[in-house]
């Protein structure tokens, strides 16, 4: 009796018994154009009866052990207003599927094979810090190996959630989290370890694009077994992928027109107190400074937990240029020329004029309040000669005009016949008199007052050295304060 071809491999399979069953398989199966096909045979081998919903074990005791590892490729954005990572990274995990398991020798040596991942069980590892699914692209295929060893390897652009500290901005080293585990297996069904030593994952920087703003230090990784009922008992893998900013760009344009600006201001101080080009130089340099904040007030990071040290340095410079204008302006009144005026207090001389030059070795200043003393002394004491002289010049004159004026008017009585009269006195020389003592009186006091003025411009250079010291130790501090702690943060 003549069997028809399409019960033969049904034969086969009832004469050898079921231990030949690959081997049927092998003899019986695609036909036409696949009937060499090996990867196609081998493909209906693996999926005949195959059952992706349920766990790739025999024991149902037997943990399923997938292998993850992470390479970051790429730091995408840092959004420090939102607390938001976006990283670029190749992930991969591996994990071993007891019913994907053939020999070798039956498929023409061919020991691996990719196969369609909506074809085989996967495990629901998740990253717990996702907050948004990024754009990654769809590797439909995974790895197979005659073993049962599945690879599924790929690129996973990363939207986590992560606390940013942007305090040493922007010398600041960020720590964001991936936190990787199954969303419901325990670890009784999952459990997960590392698919190389946590020394080689620390210091793999081999496919990352390190030509962008961020650079990446290292990557850390810690295992940990929790529970969230104290019943059931989940493992975790996380990496810590920590990263660190490049500074230049805004050591550049941030910090440099701000340490020009203050310098300008510094150098302000050796314009003269008396004139008032200082106040509108300060001025100036105030309302340029308020310009730059606004320009750059876009660059800052801005957050509501906290104020980058930058920021403050910036309000803290904005302070001061309006300190030092504040000083400008007081030190301009002082010694501002006026005829109303007060005499300088004896308390003020004494510790200004006296004291403070010695204390703080203001010795040019102090040659120049000696040599305005000596100069005031020489007017004084010209003062004293001229008024000495045009005193008794007029005295002379007038004692001569007297004597004329008597001599004439006894003339002109006795030529009349009339007693000379002793007590008159000519009118003119009478106004002549209090003339010329007004204008003694005045010259007298506008000497006094510029002696006054004098003196205040004496107190007003003292104080002018003094606070500019004073102001210029507090920026110096400042800026070393804040440049050995954006040192130490750039090293570290």
């Amino acid at each position: 009796m003549r069997l028809s071809s399409a019960w033969t491999p049904l034969v086969f399979l009832l004469i050898q018994g079921p231990s030949s069953a690959c081997t049927v398989k092998k003899l019986g199966s695609s036909t036409g154009r696949f009937a060499n096909a090996t990867l196609v045979r081998l493909s209906e081998f693996l999926s005949a009866g195959y059952k992706k919903g349920v766990r790739p074990v025999k024991d149902w005791r037997t943990s399923t052990i997938v292998a993850i590892d992470l390479m970051v490729y790429s730091i995408l954005n840092v959004d420090e207003k939102n607390q938001v990572l976006t990283t670029y990274v190749w992930y991969r995990q591996s994990w071993t599927d007891e019913f994907l398991v053939w020999n070798p020798e039956d498929f023409d040596e061919v020991k691996q094979v990719s196969i369609p991942t909506a074809n085989v069980w996967v495990p629901d590892i998740l990253i717990n810090e996702f907050v948004d699914v990024g754009k990654s692209p769809d590797i439909p295929y995974v790895y197979v190996t005659h073993d049962g060893l599945v690879r599924n390897y790929k690129p996973i652009q990363v939207v986590t959630a992560c606390t940013l500290n942007i305090y040493n901005f922007p010398f600041d080293v960020q720590k964001c989290s991936l936190t990787f585990q199954s969303w419901l297996h325990t670890i009784d069904d999952i459990n997960i370890t590392l698919m190389r030593s946590p020394e080689e994952l620390r210091e793999d920087k081999s496919v990352f694009m390190n030509q962008g703003e961020w650079e990446l230090l290292h990557i850390l990784s810690n295992y940990k077994i929790f529970s969230v009922d104290n019943d059931d008992y989940y493992a975790e893998m996380k990496f810590h992928v920590v990263i660190r900013r490049r500074p230049l760009f805004y050591t550049v344009n941030l910090l440099l027109p701000s340490v020009f600006l203050m310098v300008m201001d510094i150098v302000g101080f050796y314009l003269p107190p008396d004139s008032g080009e200082r106040v509108s130089f300060k001025i100036t340099l105030l309302l340029g400074y308020s310009v730059f904040l606004i320009i750059v007030s876009d660059t800052l990071p801005a957050t509501a937990i906290g104020t980058p040290l930058i920021g403050v340095y910036f309000v803290v410079c904005m302070a001061l240029l309006v300190i030092s204008l504040t000083e400008t302006v007081l030190i301009v009144r002082l010694v501002h020329k006026q005829d109303l005026q007060p005499p300088v207090p004896h308390w003020v001389k004494y510790l200004v004029l006296e004291r403070a030059p010695v204390l703080f070795c203001i010795h040019k200043k102090h040659r120049l309040c000696s040599r305005l003393s000596s100069q005031a002394s020489d007017l004084e004491h010209y003062k004293e000669n001229n008024y000495g002289t045009a005193q008794c010049t007029l005295h002379h004159t007038c004692e001569i005009g007297r004597r004329m004026s008597q001599h004439d008017r006894e003339g002109g009585l006795l030529g009349l016949g009339l007693a000379p009269s002793r007590d008159a006195t000519p009118p003119v020389m009478d106004n002549i008199l209090q003339e010329v003592t007004a204008i003694r009186h005045f010259l007298e006091k506008r000497d006094k007052c510029r002696e006054v003025a004098k003196e205040w411009l004496q107190v007003g250079y003292v104080l002018d050295v003094l606070l500019f010291r004073v102001y210029l130790v507090a920026v110096v501090a400042y800026s070393i304060t804040l440049g050995t702690l954006w040192s130490v943060w750039q090293v570290a």
